[in-house]
């Protein structure tokens, strides 16, 4: 290798629903990587993986200092339906919003999986923080016995206006703490997850609840795999903000993972690329993701985030997905690609490995722009050409929805499926193909810094607006700190100003993003 490897030796892993990848990685250079088929056994294919990298480099386990995992368990259990809790949902806002009850707009499918009980009592905030009505504690001590007489292992709380304070929530959580078996039943806040908005931030808090016991078994899956490689150090999963949490975080915050593995893989096209504003597009197995990096971090969906089917309002990157990749498959000559795939079943069923299905990694291989299987079985392979336009023509007009004016950037290719997209240029854009950007989801794992956020409204009326700011970003600093940055790395990457002209008192709303490395040791209590 030629290199002395040193103390800050990083393991970064993402499961994916065709591959799991890992990376090994010291500072921002790249010592190992290894894919491995993802399967039914995620455990397996962790250890199979980073067992491969530990192997390849000649590193002893205890020569690691930090795991960093993403994942997209959640979000498919979500897409698919499937592994989800019945949640009960206790909304304090009434005589208010009883017109809407909770789950109006979900897709009819979801709802009978996740639908448990809603109660809609008294309590919540009128927009200038008066409460519409006083908080009745009896009211949810009689609602919680019912919920423990259902059997139901997951309740979500949700006040109006909590993100302006949260204590009705809080005092309704104590209330259920009393009622209900702790270690069975798990308790979502509204405001530790979404913004204001109530029936998007109450979606997102029921989608938090019902995942609450798939978070548990992956989560415990995760931390066997780690302790099964002989893996001391501590574990922290990706955010879809592109920054880490500890694993008991993510245990209790599962909705937090949606949407981190495309992060991962923008912040590692970033890092291998060098380049701080640019377009992303990620071809992985099953989907392709395109994205706009501005000073190196995904741009965030500025509204709602609809997440199988559900309006949501949490921190998410502002993707664009296609049903495009390496596994889909391929029908009508080469002009129909896609949505579906062969997924982690592609060296079964993809014809370069003898199988009976036409895949995108099959006419990758026939026009000789990837090395797979044997080359020798699509040799007289129809429909090439107009497949890989086909490819091109779907990605360059998802370009054009994600690009933020008429200026031309340029295009950074990563993912295990780019071998579909050839030439160099689309859109009017240069492509850029990085080294090891078949693994750039696991190295945004590894390289992830720690983050925290303010998102506040402060009246302007008692305070300047300098100050103001100076409170939100102190808060956005404390918040990054405690989740374990570095204290002398933190920075702001991110402030917004939103003067709300309908609330009293001169109001406006301000949110601060801060980021820092992590520190050394950070985390050892919340670890695997």
């Amino acid at each position: 290798m030629g290199h002395a490897v040193s103390q800050n030796l990083r393991l970064g892993i993402d499961v994916g629903g065709t591959n799991t990848d890992a990376v090994l990685m010291d500072g921002d250079r790249v010592v190992a990587w290894h894919k491995a088929t993802t399967g039914r056994h995620i455990t397996d294919a962790i250890v199979a993986a980073a067992g491969a990298v530990l192997q390849q480099a000649g590193i002893a386990p205890e020569q690691i200092y930090a795991v960093m995992l993403g994942t997209t368990q959640f979000t498919n259990a979500v897409i698919e339906r499937r592994r989800l809790n019945p949640v009960a949902v206790l909304r304090l806002a009434a005589p208010a919003t009883t017109a809407v009850p909770p789950m109006s707009d979900w897709p009819e499918d979801l709802a009978a999986v996740v639908g448990g009980q809603h109660y809609l009592l008294k309590g919540g905030l009128e927009f200038d923080g008066r409460p519409i009505s006083p908080l009745d504690e009896d009211e949810i001590a009689a609602a919680a016995r019912e919920i423990r007489g259902l059997g139901l292992k997951a309740v979500a709380v949700t006040s109006v206006f909590s993100p302006l304070d949260a204590e009705m929530e809080h005092r309704a959580e104590a209330v259920l703490r009393r009622e209900l078996p702790a270690e069975t039943c798990a308790i979502t806040l509204s405001h530790r997850i979404g913004r204001i908005g109530l029936l998007e931030r109450e979606n997102a808090a029921i989608l938090n609840a019902a995942l609450s016991g798939l978070a548990g078994q992956v989560l415990g899956a995760f931390a066997q795999a780690i302790d099964d490689l002989g893996l001391k150090a501590p574990l922290f999963i990706s955010q879809n903000d592109g920054t880490l949490m500890t694993a008991e975080h993510a245990a209790r915050y599962p909705v937090l993972t949606f949407a981190s593995g495309p992060t991962n893989s923008m912040r590692g096209a970033a890092v291998l690329s060098g380049l701080e504003d640019a377009l992303v597009v990620d071809i992985g197995g099953t989907t392709t993701d395109i994205g706009l990096l501005l000073d190196g971090f995904p741009r965030e969906a500025a509204m709602t985030v609809d997440v199988g089917g559900v309006r949501t309002n949490f921190r998410m990157p502002d993707l664009l997905a296609l049903g495009l990749g390496g596994g889909s498959l391929v029908r009508d000559g080469g002009a129909r690609i896609g949505p579906d795939s062969v997924g982690f079943e592609l060296r079964q069923r993809a014809l370069v490995f003898g199988g009976d299905s036409l895949t995108m990694s099959d006419i990758a291989v026939a026009a000789r722009q990837m090395q797979l299987g044997d080359p020798a079985k699509v040799g007289q392979l129809d429909g090439v050409e107009t497949a890989l336009a086909r490819a091109a023509a779907m990605i360059e007009e998802a370009l054009e929805r994600v690009r933020p004016s008429a200026a031309t950037l340029p295009v950074i290719l990563v993912g295990g499926g780019a071998p579909v997209l050839a030439g160099q240029r689309i859109g009017g854009g240069e492509i850029v193909r990085p080294g090891h950007g078949q693994v750039a989801n696991a190295i945004g794992a590894s390289i992830a810094m720690v983050g925290g956020e303010c998102d506040r409204i402060f009246s302007l009326d008692g305070v300047s607006r300098d100050e103001a700011v100076a409170a939100a970003k102190t808060e956005a600093r404390a918040q990054a700190a405690a989740a374990g940055a570095a204290p002398g790395s933190i920075r702001i990457v991110e402030l917004d100003e939103i003067p709300l002209s309908y609330l009293p008192g001169n109001a406006t709303r301000l949110r601060a993003k801060a980021v820092g490395d992590l520190a050394a040791g950070a985390g050892m209590e919340g670890g695997a």
